[in-house]
């Protein structure tokens, strides 16, 4: 199954990178084509817009209408969007192993960048998939933003409730992979019931895909993931393994840690072991893998009513790829 879901996303995501480069060739301001260029064609498994076209071929299957391929790349559009405006705000230096666009280009041509994808996306989502569309796009783009904003005040406050963390992560991640989900699923005719499966497939898929990403930060291998592992903990970001174990820990334990997380990011970062090693102590990673792992759970079941379809194998090998990847 692992086999089909690897040669599914290398065809799929080269029609994707097509599509986006015809989108996106008659582009004449200077500097612009080469900034997207790097940003959107530097590699990615294009997870999200191959969503969309998978939730479409649940209820359609073979659909490979043209317009299909165009709503696609609305989504991946405002994922690459969010990554230029996040490196900046995060000061990043590397995306997916090269060099952010802000460190090419600086922050202005990064910003302008990841604003004119934001603009193409919702003119393509209106064009493509009507005013439904337009609207699911709009509320995931807006909980986006308002995820930002609720990290930044829990970051200030410390806070360590697992449901703000949840929140955050169904703003920054799931939101977008919910709406993937849902836009395929509009775009073939999907009734209300069968929007709301696929819905709740990707949520689940998102919240997850997010909590293994905060496990890949912290014992990830940088060379797969691209990232430079620990830059949650040095960033101070409450994520929830490091929840998890503060939960569990005493309080001169949980003070150890909270006053790191107070400390200036060199400090946090020299002390980045003594975190992995406090986490592991109380079963952080364990208990945040045991969330995922039933998430996925449920995310599978939300698909039992469709009929079985190459895409149905996909999307339930794409749940289990997402538990289990390495980067």
């Amino acid at each position: 199954m692992e086999t089909d879901l690897f040669a599914f996303i290398k065809n799929e995501a080269a029609i994707i990178d097509q599509q986006m480069r015809q989108e996106l060739s008659g582009i004449a301001c200077p500097h612009l084509p080469d900034i997207l260029s790097h940003a959107l064609l530097a590699g990615g498994k294009r997870v999200r817009p191959l969503l969309t076209l998978l939730c479409a071929r649940l209820l359609t299957p073979g659909l490979t209408d043209p317009a299909l391929y165009r709503l696609a790349t609305v989504v991946e559009y405002l994922h690459v969007a969010s990554l230029l405006h996040d490196d900046v705000v995060d000061s990043a230096d590397k995306r997916r192993g090269k060099p952010a666009a802000n460190t090419v280009w600086g922050n202005t041509a990064a910003i302008l960048a990841g604003d004119f994808l934001h603009a193409k996306a919702m003119s393509l989502a209106g064009i493509v998939g009507g005013v439904g569309c337009l609207e699911i796009i709009g509320k995931a783009t807006a909980a986006m933003v308002e995820a930002e904003f609720l990290q930044l005040d829990n970051a200030k406050q410390q806070d360590r409730v697992t449901e703000k963390y949840y929140s955050v992560i169904n703003g920054k991640t799931a939101s977008l992979i919910t709406a993937a989900c849902e836009a395929g699923a509009l775009f073939a005719g999907g009734s209300d019931n069968q929007r709301h499966a696929v819905r709740i497939y990707g949520h689940n898929l998102g919240l997850a895909f997010q909590i293994i990403d905060d496990l890949l930060d912290y014992g990830g291998n940088a060379v797969k993931t691209g990232k430079t592992v620990g830059n949650d903990f040095v960033e101070g970001k409450m994520t929830l393994p490091l929840i998890l174990a503060l939960d569990s820990a005493n309080a001169q334990e949980s003070e150890r840690m909270l006053s790191l997380l107070s400390s200036p990011p060199t400090d946090r970062q020299q002390h980045f072991g003594e975190a992995c090693t406090f986490i592991d102590r109380h079963n952080g990673f364990g208990r945040a893998r045991q969330q995922a792992a039933d998430l996925i759970g449920e995310a599978l079941s939300e698909l039992a009513p469709f009929d079985p379809s190459e895409a149905k194998s996909i999307l339930t090998a794409l749940a289990h790829y997402v538990l289990n990847r390495d980067k």
